[in-house]
């Protein structure tokens, strides 16, 4: 793995930004190496149907598909050079810029929040200030604290009346057992699916409604250097991959099975998850007007004014370096 890397990102150095290359060498094509976010699910639909109807290859790529070991790697590892491009989070991008990590997002690939606060359908709580003196269980990250903080002082309550719990990734049996009185952390593609299939049906509410910025849940990130060294075949990358949205928007089933190829054993999917999954992330991967991928600099803006705001910066970052449009 790691010589084919460093072979990648040397070729990507030595041909320059430009992307080109001569005599024999032209014909073989460009390695990139790509870290998912998590196990294989229905968001990353598109990177498979791009890899298996030769997408990528019409682009002159071979594209590497790799999970993470941890997902918390990601970021460290494109900014180390290790792998060339990654899946996180509008907001882990800045914070890691606040820690002087020379990352950046070369594409907005879920427009909005996932992320939800769930309380179960028959709760009394109808709104974030419901939950004064309750137990909401989060999933280790502070970012989720200030979420559910925010939204609850937006609608009124008192965000320092909330016991805050940490549950780890057990977010589904924490609401389902009534260990907690509600859960953020858990997405509307996933969990939400998961605690209704098992007779446990959940009202969602969007952070985007009580005082959190319509952050990106999902970007695909590269390092400042990576960007110097290969600009001309992440775009290469960006052309295949929205080629590859394309068909999962018009042929979902056909995306789902490609997809279902590409199953990790230790993570198996389920079918009807899956498919209803796919439906929510549709239309919130959808730019509309603009291109697959468009960042919209406002955003940023809001997004880093935020987490400002609410003491997850570290230190002083510019937005606009944050990210950029190929």
């Amino acid at each position: 793995m790691t010589v084919l890397l460093a072979s990648g990102c040397g070729e990507a150095a030595k041909s320059g930004s430009s992307g080109s290359q001569t005599g024999e060498a032209s014909d073989k094509p460009h390695k990139l190496t790509l870290m998912l976010d998590w196990y294989p699910n229905a968001v990353h639909s598109f990177l498979y149907a791009a890899q298996e109807n030769g997408y990528f290859a019409e682009e002159g790529l071979d594209v590497e598909i790799q999970m993470p070991a941890d997902s918390n790697d990601a970021l460290k590892l494109v900014a180390a050079g290790k792998i060339d491009l990654a899946l996180s989070y509008q907001p882990q991008v800045l914070m890691a810029r606040g820690e002087q990590i020379p990352v950046l997002s070369i594409a907005a690939i879920v427009r909005h929040p996932l992320n939800h606060l769930m309380v179960p359908a028959d709760s009394a709580v109808k709104t974030p200030a419901d939950l004064a003196g309750k137990t909401v269980g989060y999933s280790s990250i502070p970012l989720y604290e200030a979420m559910v903080k925010t939204m609850v002082r937006s609608s009124g309550g008192d965000p320092e009346s909330l016991k805050l719990v940490d549950i780890g990734f057990n977010l589904v049996p924490a609401l389902s057992t009534g260990q907690t009185d509600a859960i953020i952390g858990g997405f509307i593609n996933h969990e939400q699916l998961i605690l209704e299939k098992e007779g446990h049906p959940v009202t969602s509410l969007n952070p985007t409604d009580y005082g959190v910025p319509d952050y990106y849940e999902l970007v695909l990130v590269a390092s400042q250097q990576g960007m110097q060294n290969s600009q001309a075949y992440f775009k290469k990358f960006l052309t295949a991959a929205a080629k590859g949205q394309k068909f999962v928007k018009e042929h979902p089933e056909e995306a789902l099975a490609l997809l279902f190829k590409h199953e990790d054993q230790s993570s198996p999917l389920d079918k009807d998850i899956e498919k209803k999954s796919l439906e929510v992330l549709l239309p919130l991967m959808d730019a509309g007007k603009e291109p697959f991928g468009y960042q919209d600099p406002a955003s940023w803006n809001k997004v880093q004014q935020w987490l400002k705001e609410n003491g997850l910066l570290t230190a002083e970052t510019a937005p606009e370096e944050a990210f950029i449009n190929l």
